[in-house]
């Protein structure tokens, strides 16, 4: 059997709660939050899921979303061959942004684990080389954030009676990475393979945060077997870096590198089931 395409109704609803637990070198934070979509056509014809963002728990405590970007919506589709524009993620909420990108990784990953016709029985993999950076850099605080990885993918397992497929994606550093550090100290490997992780922020009093890092993902996603839709799925993710802070934005004065692993989890599930 061939992995099914994603079928598509004009007017279709659906809902998710997505949790994380995000730990890094100071502390381990923990949010939820609701995402709600509905199916649409665009103007070039493909169908679309516009997703809107809500019920942002931070810690145990409620967050309120700016209202000046509570029209923000993220728009992902599954349609083979169509990507829709990436999100401007400056006209989202700041506290969004890791949702918002944890969200397109789950449809990312299981548009090219369908786009290809390699799945046909549990057991049967393929890696999609890729290697062009991917950013979370909203331009005020993160002015520079980008990976580079490669898909490895496999069919997990197929249960006919549950109408269910379980897809594993595993996120690995590109061999043919395409980002440009921009200090020469990052391109010292922090881990086993080359680095393909980078991000700077920029703080209040001037000083950049810079580091450098070898991430990875583990992603398994739960598909439905009648229309391809999401069902669940997790991830899994950890990024060990070397960071330093620094003087000014050519980061090559600064403070002596402090080494630490950032690892986040994070699940989604329809609440329609």
């Amino acid at each position: 059997m061939q992995l099914p395409a994603r079928k598509y109704e004009v007017g279709q609803k659906l809902d998710y709660v997505m949790t994380a637990t995000n730990k890094d070198r100071k502390s381990t934070e923990t949010y939820s939050a609701e995402v709600k979509g509905v199916v649409s056509q665009n103007a070039g014809g493909h169908f679309v899921e516009n997703f809107a963002w809500s019920a942002l728990i931070q810690d145990g405590k409620s967050m309120a979303l700016d209202p000046a970007k509570a029209d923000f919506r993220q728009s992902l589709s599954l349609v083979p061959g169509y990507y829709p524009p990436y999100p401007d993620l400056s006209k989202a909420d700041p506290h969004l942004i890791g949702p918002i990108t944890d969200l397109m990784t789950f449809y990312v990953d299981l548009k090219i684990a369908t786009s290809w016709a390699h799945l046909n029985k549990p057991g049967d993999h393929f890696l999609f080389k890729y290697g062009k950076p991917s950013s979370w850099a909203d331009g005020k605080r993160v002015i520079l954030g980008e990976d580079s990885i490669d898909f490895n993918v496999t069919l997990k397992s197929v249960d006919k009676a549950k109408g269910v497929a379980v897809i594993e994606v595993l996120h690995i550093p590109s061999v043919e990475a395409q980002i440009k550090f921009p200090a020469d100290w990052m391109d010292q490997p922090v881990a086993k393979g080359p680095n393909n992780w980078v991000q700077v922020t920029k703080r209040e009093d001037g000083l950049y945060i810079a580091a450098v890092g070898h991430e990875t993902f583990d992603v398994q996603i739960e598909t439905s077997l009648a229309d391809g839709l999401i069902l669940s799925a997790k991830e899994d993710n950890p990024v060990d870096v070397v960071e330093r802070i620094c003087n000014d934005s050519s980061l090559t004065v600064g403070s002596n590198p402090v080494r630490y692993r950032i690892f986040r989890h994070i699940e989604i599930h329809s609440t329609d089931l």
